[in-house]
């Protein structure tokens, strides 16, 4: 018992001189803390030599924690370059934020980075706090130093890019995105909105060139797919862009927005059943409904079923007529029966699930729908023409791409 006290007193209190020459050294008071809480276990050490007692198993553990494993515990994290500081700062940090004291949290750290420069959860933390805040420039500078510490911090990567989007700097973000891919070409998120900005910006086939890239590590996105095809929609590759709506609807069959896209693609290329079944599919999405049943109005009138176009033209004006009706009247197909459509005098438009497709989605949807009033008095052999000429400049179409990428990996 008496060798245990006297190697106790000699290791903790050579820990004791340490930390308070390193408190000298560092200059730093948090060190203070870790002096008493060393102190309060050599204090119980002291008590138990000088009472000649033996402390229970509960306080020779307390004793051994506050005297020894403590300072032992904080000389380990400084070899590893964790400065105590730091693990402070960011635990008062932390707890500020959980009272949602944000001023004070940015206080514990705006005090580590200025001690410590390179200390790379400070950074990152005051940047997460920035954006929280709204402070989009800020918390933009907070990850650059952050990414400059760690190259590794993919997600700092992404954060300033889709920060940098929102600050309408489009270009700065591509090029921090094309950047990201470059180093770790599987990160999904950044590819989703690199491709966005590149429909935006009408950059369609490296947006393709983007989403195929993506595609060889997450062959089974249906968003991939799906934004694939509007790509190659905008380039007017019906084909291509067929291939991809498919795919996406067999991973997703809810995906209602690809089988409406096939529907059109369908009545493009004049295959009239295909387009009816995959607009009655389409029905099924309230935001895709009037459309749908106008789109099916067509068709009945092209095939000469002019009650079944009057039925389904009536029933779209009574979802949408707002939407609807305008087309109708514009669309010279439907004067053989505009008297018998219910058109009202007040338009409305539907409240249902109103603005949940995007602004490219909308923008190939309403490019399909263009297309197919372009070529609506094409002949078959003009179509047959289209659906050759629907490939890219290398002659292949994605699906002969895929099947060569797939015999490379094997």
């Amino acid at each position: 018992m008496i060798l245990e006290q006297l190697i106790f007193t000699i290791f903790a209190f050579v820990l004791f001189v340490y930390i308070f020459f390193k408190m000298i050294k560092e200059n730093d008071t948090n060190y203070i803390g870790v002096l008493i809480i060393q102190a309060i276990g050599i204090a119980l050490n002291f008590i138990e030599v000088l009472l000649k007692i033996q402390l229970s198993p509960f306080f020779m553990v307390f004793k051994y924690m506050l005297g020894i494993i403590v300072p032992i515990a904080i000389m380990m994290l400084e070899r590893r370059n964790i400065p105590l500081i730091q693990v402070l700062n960011v635990a008062k940090a932390k707890i500020y934020l959980k009272l949602g004291n944000n001023k004070k949290a940015k206080e514990q750290l705006i005090n580590l980075v200025t001690k410590y420069p390179e200390n790379y959860i400070g950074h990152k933390m005051l940047a997460e706090i920035y954006e929280l805040e709204g402070g989009m420039r800020k918390a933009i500078d907070e990850y650059v130093q952050a990414i400059d510490i760690n190259k590794q911090d993919y997600d700092s990567y992404y954060k300033v890019a889709e920060l940098l989007n929102n600050l309408e700097k489009s270009d700065e973000a591509s090029e921090m995105l094309f950047s990201l891919l470059n180093k770790k070409p599987d990160y999904y998120k950044a590819t989703e909105l690199l491709g966005d900005i590149l429909l935006s910006k009408e950059m369609y086939k490296e947006a393709v060139n983007v989403y195929q890239d993506a595609l060889k590590y997450n062959p089974l996105s249906f968003e991939l797919n799906y934004n694939l095809g509007i790509a190659y929609t905008m380039l007017n590759d019906f084909q291509n862009a067929r291939i991809c709506y498919e795919k996406a609807a067999d991973i997703n069959s809810l995906l209602y927005n690809a089988k409406y896209s096939l529907a059109e693609i369908s009545l493009i290329y004049k295959e009239l059943e295909e387009a009816e079944k995959y607009f009655m599919e389409a029905l099924e999405d309230d935001e895709l409904s009037a459309d749908s049943y106008y789109e099916l109005s067509k068709i009945a009138l092209i095939k000469g079923e002019k009650e079944k176009a009057i039925q389904f033209a009536n029933v779209a004006i009574d979802i949408d007529s707002l939407k609807i009706a305008p087309k109708i009247k514009k669309d010279p197909l439907f004067i053989p029966i505009l008297a018998k459509i219910s058109i009202p005098f007040n338009l409305e438009a539907s409240g249902q699930m109103q603005g949940k497709l995007q602004e490219k989605e909308i923008k190939a949807k309403e490019h399909l729908e263009d297309m197919f009033d372009i070529t609506r008095n094409l002949s078959y052999n003009d179509i047959r023409m289209l659906k050759r000429n629907s490939y890219d400049k290398g002659g292949k179409n994605i699906e002969d791409k895929q099947n060569e990428e797939q015999i490379e990996r094997e």
